[in-house]
């Protein structure tokens, strides 16, 4: 059964410290794209459009369903090689990066393919299911059963991706081939609303009857803004129609919508919405050859001053643009490693021949021989960050990994505090020390009124905790081991 896509975009800054949308987004008649850059002074927001620029031909395109995986997977490795490409020719963008979550739509099938920690949902008959699987560290955890979804909804690293778009050959994304019913609403968002929006309140608006693919983004994106977002937020969200009542205006978010041009970009041919979405991301756009006078062609000497004019100027605008590129590099962080330790760095991490565009701004007591190893790679590769506060931030997460920061506390039966677990004793566990303080063995108020009254004094009728005045059963020194509670910092597996 055929069917058509009603859909809507919609994206916002966030109310964090970043200065502009690293998201772009893509919704069209046969393709929706939503990515999240990253890499900071890195330039995510290039990172972000250049994909969606890649991937924009697609839409408009003949495919069949057997092949559709097939083409999604081929555009999006082309996109990946394009990174690398624009990162070799602009060597201050090496280091960006981005998620990427697309879906090309044949008749009633969707092709999907995720990479990073941006989602998917299909909401089917009242019901919110995510179809795609975070790619990071939280994750893992999850996976593995060391942690709660609860307890990862507000897990201080998990804005940690384990796998993105870096332009490198191993950067493949997740691939699946989805039934679409009509009736289904599907939604892409990046992670500013998943980290601060519930998927109970996610689901309550997407489920809401009689709202617009518009209204429901709006009012995704105002949640999350009222929920105090630190990140950019974007959503796209689309419902399966019948044919003839889908929306035919593709609708671009983000970084990628910021064009110098004015030509609207519904009026572009697909190859044409690719060429100039791909130009924009690189930064370049195609200048039209100015048409020579016939007066300068019988005087040399005009076209001559016209060069030079044209040189003077060029000079100019190189010096000012070179002194305004300095500025802005001195004014951008990153965090990488300087004598094996985690060092915060002000400028950016290339160097302009013999000329260092950074410094050592802050060296750190986290070693990095402590993270684990691909934290490590991360660190000796150095972590983009938005600004002084945002490479405090990196710190404290990379800190927070470290074996030294899951140093136990370790309640004694005398009362008194230890940080080893001793040898000769039993353990358990405690979630805090309030409630360590309340594990058998301590008596209440109550408990020691009612042994007074009652001349129960500490014997065995004193109930746990009490030992019989002056008599000890035979055998007890041997089988009777004292207990420590121990409580671990929150975060620590």
């Amino acid at each position: 059964m055929a069917l058509a896509l009603r859909y809507a975009a919609r994206t916002n800054i966030g109310l964090g410290s970043k200065s502009r949308n690293e998201d772009s987004a893509y919704a069209g008649p046969e393709l929706l794209v939503l990515c999240d850059g990253m890499g900071g002074h890195a330039a995510g927001d290039v990172a972000s459009s250049l994909v969606v620029g890649e991937l924009v031909h697609l839409d408009g395109e003949s495919h069949g369903a057997d092949d559709a995986l097939d083409i999604l997977e081929h555009a999006l490795e082309e996109a990946n090689n394009r990174l690398a490409d624009v990162m070799e020719v602009y060597p201050d963008s090496d280091g960006m990066g981005t998620t990427c979550i697309a879906m090309l739509r044949v008749d009633s099938k969707l092709a999907v393919a995720n990479i990073g920690d941006s989602r998917a949902y299909l909401l089917r008959g009242g019901r919110l299911t995510q179809i795609t699987t975070d790619h990071s560290f939280v994750q893992k955890l999850l996976d593995e059963g060391r942690i709660s979804q609860e307890e990862a909804q507000h897990h201080p690293q998990r804005s940690l991706v384990t796998r993105v778009f870096t332009g490198r050959p191993e950067d493949h994304p997740d691939l699946s081939l989805r039934e679409l019913r009509e009736g289904d609403r599907v939604l892409l968002c990046s992670d500013g609303l998943t980290d601060y929006v519930s998927t109970e309140v996610v689901t309550e608006i997407l489920a809401e009857p009689g709202r617009t693919p518009g209204q429901v983004a709006d009012a995704l994106v105002h949640t999350a803004l009222r929920a105090s977002t630190r990140d950019n937020v974007s959503v796209i969200v689309a419902d399966a129609v019948s044919p003839g009542e889908g929306t035919s205006k593709p609708q671009v978010v983000g970084a990628a919508s910021e064009r110098r041009g004015t030509r609207p970009l519904s009026h572009l041919s697909p190859a044409e919405k690719a060429a100039a979405l791909s130009r924009e991301a690189a930064g370049t756009s195609e200048i039209a050859e100015a048409p020579l006078l016939a007066e300068e062609q019988s005087r040399p000497w005009v076209r001559w001053l016209r060069l030079v004019g044209v040189g003077v100027a060029l000079a100019a605008v190189l010096v000012a643009g070179g002194w305004a590129a300095w500025t802005w590099s001195q004014q951008q962080y990153f965090v990488g490693e300087q004598d094996g330790r985690v060092t915060i760095y002000r400028g950016i991490s290339q160097d302009l021949g013999p000329v260092r565009l950074s410094t050592a701004e802050e060296q750190t007591d986290v070693l990095v021989e402590d993270l684990p190893d691909y934290y490590q790679e991360r660190v000796q590769d150095t972590l983009s960050a938005d600004g002084r506060a945002g490479a405090d931030r990196v710190v404290a997460d990379l800190r927070a990994l470290t074996p030294a920061a899951c140093v136990p506390t370790v309640l004694l039966p005398d009362g008194t505090t230890a940080t080893q677990i001793p040898d000769d004793m039993d353990t358990t566990t405690a979630d805090s020390l309030p409630d360590a303080g309340g594990a058998p063995g301590s008596g209440s108020p109550v408990d020691d009124l009612l042994r007074e009254s009652l001349d129960l004094g500490t014997g065995a009728l004193a109930g746990p905790g009490g030992t019989t005045s002056g008599v000890t059963p035979t055998g007890a020194e041997d089988d009777a081991r004292p207990t420590a509670t121990v409580v671990w910092p929150e975060g620590c597996p």
